[in-house]
């Protein structure tokens, strides 16, 4: 993992030094230009100097010392040489007066050239001493900067470590955060920057706590739940054991049967639950037809349907009730739904499964003859382990289920953006509908 502080610090003090560089060129060129300025305005003057020299004497005395980086060259109106200052340096031909820059195999010359009584006085001076001048004075001013850079950098580090403390209380907060201690962080603590942060941490604990809170209140309720079950399980155990004659123990084998039953549903029940807990699986989604989806799982629950006596129909499938869903999960809903509705239908009554669209959305429904649910309780049947005692009729006469299935039922619609209601069916038993998103709310 990266460091911050080592970023920033290698970020600082990079822009820094190409900062620096860029500021070095450009003083370099302005101080060249600087210098061009100076030793022309010397060019000058050292040529109009010499216009009244004879050139046999002082010149000659100029021209001796060896650390003058000038080069002065007369020529006479005949175009001849009458003084050469360094005879042994290149001096390029005159090619007009004034200002020139010339090149040699020695390098490049300014030259600044003057006529006076017939005589041409041309002074020279090679580029490289201005260069080196340039670079100088562009080193002088930049040499402090980078002799000050590492105190820069041991300075910044302080300063961004001293920026950065906020984020390591914050650190400590978070980690000082149990699961029973979710409480939320205060924003007004840390700096703005932080702030979002912040808010999307306390985001994700609020979500936490949520999560937390219903993982043990769904393991209470399961454990409450089945302790009921397994405790009328030993007592048919015994009544198998103190049986004295075939029939007592023939139908004490019957209860147990059928307790083993209702605990393996309501524990298969609880299972599907918690796999369909959002975070526990991840949903596959794909192009689900809800008229193959209600046809099969009537197929399915063909058998039971005729066991106990109800009709079980498929009243309407439009082809175009097309939704975007994870067909397993789906599955799981739809079975939930007939299951449902036939445990609480009486014998001789009617189940009827469609699917159809409804203001442009795809709906499953599911509608029976039952008993129906009163309107003050149809939403407390979507908690878990919530239970009607007393209305489930067939096989089961006086048994209720585990109280799971409209719970999960809500579970599945809730992650594929659907919404469940309930109301009154046409035959005075319950209708559940589960109405799809569209297109553009896609399943989560």
């Amino acid at each position: 993992m990266k460091s911050i502080r080592k970023n920033l610090l290698v970020a600082l003090l990079g822009a820094m030094a190409v900062v620096m560089l860029l500021g070095g060129w450009a003083t370099f060129r302005a101080a060249r230009n600087e210098a061009g300025t100076l030793f022309d305005y010397h060019l000058q003057q050292i040529a109009l100097s010499l216009r009244d020299q004879t050139f046999q004497g002082s010149a000659e005395a100029l021209a001796s010392d060896e650390s003058l980086e000038f080069v002065i060259r007369v020529w006479d109106r005949n175009g001849l040489t009458v003084y050469y200052s360094r005879p042994h340096q290149t001096l390029p031909e005159l090619t007009r007066l004034g200002y020139s820059t010339s090149e040699t195999r020695e390098g490049e010359w300014r030259v600044f050239a003057t006529q006076y009584h017939g005589l041409t006085i041309a002074v020279a001076q090679p580029m490289r001493v201005r260069n080196q001048l340039a670079a100088d004075a562009a080193w002088s001013t930049l040499k402090p900067f980078f002799v000050l850079l590492p105190a820069l950098g041991l300075l910044i580090w302080g300063l961004v470590g001293r920026g950065l403390r906020p984020l390591a209380q914050l650190a400590r907060s978070v980690k000082a955060r149990t699961p029973d201690s979710l409480d939320p962080l205060q924003p007004a603590e840390v700096p703005e920057e932080v702030q979002p942060l912040v808010f999307s941490l306390n985001d994700l604990l609020a979500r936490l706590k949520a999560a937390l809170d219903a993982q043990r209140a769904f393991v209470a309720d399961a454990a409450h739940e089945l302790r009921t079950p397994l405790t009328a399980l030993q007592l048919q155990l015994q009544l198998v054991e103190r049986a004295t004659n075939p029939e007592e123990r023939t139908a004490a084998l019957g209860e147990l049967r059928n307790g083993l039953q209702r605990t393996t549903h309501a524990v298969q029940q609880l299972l599907t639950l918690a796999r369909q807990e959002p975070g526990a699986t991840e949903y596959r989604l794909t192009t689900v037809s809800l008229p193959d989806l209600v046809l099969r799982s009537v197929v399915e629950h063909q058998r039971l349907a005729e066991v106990r006596q109800i009709d079980l129909n498929v009243t309407e499938a439009d082809p175009a009730a097309v939704v975007s869903g994870d067909v397993d999960a789906l599955r799981i809903l739809l079975a939930n739904l007939v299951g449902n509705a036939l445990r609480y239908t009486p014998g001789g009554g009617q189940v009827d499964v469609s699917c159809r669209i409804r203001d442009g959305r795809a709906c499953l429904e599911v509608a029976d003859s039952g008993p129906g649910i009163p309107v003050t309780e149809r939403e407390r049947v979507f908690d878990r382990f919530y239970r009607r005692g007393g209305e489930a009729h067939g096989d089961d006469e006086g048994q209720t289920g585990s109280g799971l299935g409209l719970s999960i039922v809500r579970t599945i619609a809730d992650r594929h953006a659907a919404q469940v209601s309930l109301a009154d069916s046409d035959s005075g038993g319950l209708l559940v509908r589960v109405k799809f998103p569209g297109d553009e709310n896609a399943a989560g």
